[in-house]
């Protein structure tokens, strides 16, 4: 079964693995909005069900109204919260030439596969003094090591995750899908692209067995956290 398949096929179990998991959902929402100040008109590369973008127009007053999906499944609902979520892949995707002064990648570098090439496209499509935001689980992190192991195992019923994984984790159907990158390596394609001036965010940098139990504020920096945003700009 392809990507966008499984996604359409579990597409409800991702609002509700976010729901059975609020205070870990909210820290994550702090995390986005944390650079999205000034957005000015943002496109979100994936935006999945639209629950982020949902969140961050009533919680925060920022509007994405631009975006594009892989998954139709997940297009649907996005559609049905005021998204404009085109059904397509990063890399089929047409970003447009000097279109948005906010590139939005929110969780899914990981399951774009030719992420150097789709970079150098969000690259074109910002403006002048604009950003890309590139948020995702490190593969050095806590959470992405502790992934990494789920999918080799391919469950996460199993004795070396007794103890360690949290209460509700992550669908292991979509734990299987992605391919975590290091900070250094998402850096690296950023600055391959032509983006400068890196400023770096954190969230969830509790044990992840911990990550729920209450709500985090976002730090500098990325040396501690499972969910890590770069901000870059085109100058």
């Amino acid at each position: 079964m392809s990507m966008n398949n499984i996604f359409d096929k579990y597409a409800s179990e991702y609002d509700s693995w976010f729901f059975d998991n609020t205070n870990l959902l909210q820290s994550e929402v702090n995390l986005v909005a944390h650079f999205l100040d000034n957005p000015g008109d943002i496109f979100s590369v994936g935006c999945g069900s639209g629950l982020f973008e949902s969140i961050l127009k009533k919680d925060f007053g920022i509007t994405i109204e631009s975006a594009i999906e892989p998954s139709e499944g997940m297009a649907n609902i996005a559609r049905k919260r005021g998204i404009n979520a085109k059904v397509a892949t990063a890399e089929e995707a047409d970003f447009g030439v000097d279109a948005y002064d906010t590139v939005l990648f929110n969780g899914t570098p990981s399951y774009i596969t030719d992420l150097e090439r789709v970079i150098h496209k969000a690259y074109k499509a910002v403006r002048k003094g604009g950003k890309v935001i590139v948020i995702d689980v490190p593969k050095e992190s806590a959470y992405g090591m502790m992934y990494n192991l789920a999918m080799s195992l391919n469950t996460w019923e199993h004795p070396l995750l007794k103890g360690v994984k949290p209460l509700n984790p992550y669908p292991i159907e979509f734990v299987k899908l992605a391919n975590w990158r290091t900070t250094e390596e998402n850096v690296n394609l950023l600055k391959q692209a032509g983006f400068k001036k890196f400023k770096f965010a954190q969230t969830l940098t509790k044990k992840p067995i911990f990550s729920n139990n209450e709500v985090e504020q976002v730090t500098e920096g990325y040396d501690r956290g499972s969910y890590v945003a770069i901000c870059a700009y085109k100058v």
